[in-house]
């Protein structure tokens, strides 16, 4: 049953590979190369969001893994994506970062 008390941000919103017309909703400079559904929850989780991730296949796509996280509602969803876009691409940040370091030290 539908839930109306809180917003869908699917990660196809998010998917610089994707063009608007497939499903993407924030600009280009603000969206990530291939999102993970753990980042997205991380993300929301960041922004006090409570989110809930489900994995799930976006309706219009072709079977990919996919995935949405369901948030509490604070309109307007708009500026909110943004907000979410920005906070996924520092998580992909800090993810990429702890992925260097062991790789760093290892050549020491």
């Amino acid at each position: 049953m539908k839930d109306y008390d809180r917003y869908i941000f699917w990660l196809d919103y998010f998917d610089s590979e994707l063009k608007r017309s497939d499903g993407r909703r924030v600009p280009l400079s603000s969206a990530t190369r291939a999102p993970v559904l753990a980042e997205l929850g991380e993300a929301c989780r960041r922004l006090n969001l409570q989110p809930e991730p489900q994995p799930a296949r976006y309706p219009s796509r072709p079977a990919k893994e996919s995935g949405y996280v369901s948030v509490a509602k604070s309109p307007p969803k708009g500026p909110l994506l943004l907000k979410v876009a920005k906070e996924l691409s520092t998580v992909r940040g800090i993810a990429q970062r702890r992925q260097g370091q062991p790789q760093q030290s290892r050549k020491k």
